[in-house]
């Protein structure tokens, strides 16, 4: 396995140690330009071939009010996926911590600090939703369509290669999924655990093969905004289907977990949902 840190990274202050801050602080956040890793894919900026967001979940949200006391909350936030940058999560997890000590007078301050800077930093506007640990729109569920994890395959490599994608003359519309993606941080290297659901209509897309392109992810090494937009023009140039969606709901990792997804335009994913292990 290539472990290969980004030019993008080069100055980045992240996968080292590094103290918490105590205060917050916008300049924590680490903006990385998305058209560098999406060069390689063939897509140009400005003329992307999908829609989609980068909706995110942080589960260690808190602050002080006016009287000093402390507030809890789990963040939902949503970036759309033409901002011209994404923001590297260890940085966004620092950037969080900052709120632990600072006092602000409401909770709509709260979302609106968090509005503002994650806005500015990723170039685009940013939505912010704040839920009681106890919400029931953070109960568990499950992904809906067919799982393709049991299909009995033979799988000798490692690496995404669109080979492994092959449709059959016939048209569905379908709805698939795998527990199986795993790809690796470029930062630091470490396992990045996901889902992926794939719906799409077009001419019939071989599981097996689906599959082993899937689990062909396991060594490579890419932020999981940029593993579901290969997936996606992958299975655009290899399946050529009229509609897609490509939808990965990642593992949390450091409090936070990340759930991309890219689509034709026109389509949308499943209401918000989130998977057990996140």
């Amino acid at each position: 396995m290539s472990h290969h840190r980004p030019d993008t990274l080069a100055h980045a202050p992240l996968g080292r140690e590094a103290a918490y801050p105590e205060h917050y602080d916008a300049g924590l956040l680490f903006p990385i330009p998305r058209a560098t890793n999406r060069a390689p894919l063939g897509i140009e900026e400005g003329a992307l071939p999908f829609v989609g967001e980068d909706e995110w979940h942080a589960f260690e949200v808190s602050w002080l009010n006016e009287k000093g006391k402390p507030l809890v909350a789990v963040a939902r936030f949503r970036l759309p996926a033409d901002s011209p940058n994404l923001i590297e999560s260890k940085s966004w997890k620092l950037y969080l911590n900052g709120f632990n000590q600072t006092r602000f007078e409401s909770r709509a301050q709260v979302i609106d600090t968090l509005i503002s800077d994650l806005s500015l930093a990723a170039g685009a506007a940013v939505s912010v939703e704040l839920f009681d640990v106890d919400h029931e729109a953070l109960a568990p569920r499950r992904l809906p369509g067919e799982c393709i994890d049991d299909l009995d395959i033979e799988v000798a490599d490692y690496a995404p290669s669109n080979k492994h994608l092959r449709v059959v003359d016939e048209i569905v519309e379908e709805t698939l999924y795998s527990h199986l993606l795993k790809s690796n941080c470029p930062v630091t290297g470490q396992p990045d655990w996901g889902s992926v659901l794939i719906r799409y209509r077009g001419p019939r897309i071989e599981r097996e093969g689906l599959l082993r392109y899937l689990i062909g992810y396991r060594q490579h090494q890419d932020f999981h905004e940029h593993c579901v937009e290969h997936i996606f023009t992958d299975l655009m140039t290899r399946a050529r289907p009229e509609r897609l969606l490509v939808l990965a709901r990642y593992v949390r990792r450091g409090g936070l977990d990340i759930s991309p997804w890219r689509a034709t335009p026109g389509e949308h994913p499943p209401e918000p949902l989130r998977l057990a292990r996140q």
